[in-house]
């Protein structure tokens, strides 16, 4: 009797594991207020397509739906994010707004959506950095 309770304990914390190695999930990533370091030189428009092009560099689908807020898209394989990127000459965003099969709970997503946001402010900062 005994052992058999201890392969069903066994078995019981092995599926359990199991379960929690396949979400894969995080904490969502933000970027808030970022600094928008700039020439003087550099407008609002060039802010503006140092971030559309980054986007369209990785793959995201970039629009403009407003003066001064842009919605990125991605989709990968059966995997969709969609951020809304607000900007400014001093400042931006990058905040989350939408996704679907990334397993969002309303405080964490999918470990490969925190990457994707990650590689593109790592973009839009390199774009920035030559204005």
């Amino acid at each position: 009797m005994m052992k058999h309770l201890k392969i069903i304990l066994f078995v019981t914390v092995l599926a359990f594991t199991i379960g929690l190695m396949g979400c894969r999930t995080a904490p969502l990533y933000n970027v808030e207020q970022s600094p928008v370091d700039v020439s003087a030189q550099a407008t609002l428009k060039d802010v503006r397509k140092a971030i559309i092009t980054a986007g369209a560099s990785l793959g995201w689908k970039m629009k403009e739906n407003e003066p001064g807020i842009i919605t990125g898209t991605i989709n990968l394989r059966k995997h969709m994010a969609q951020v809304t990127i607000p900007y400014s000459k001093t400042n931006y965003s990058i905040l989350y707004k939408d996704s679907a099969e990334l397993q969002y709970d309303g405080t964490s997503i999918h470990q490969n959506y925190n990457g994707w946001v990650q590689n593109l402010d790592r973009a839009i900062q390199a774009g920035l950095s030559v204005l």
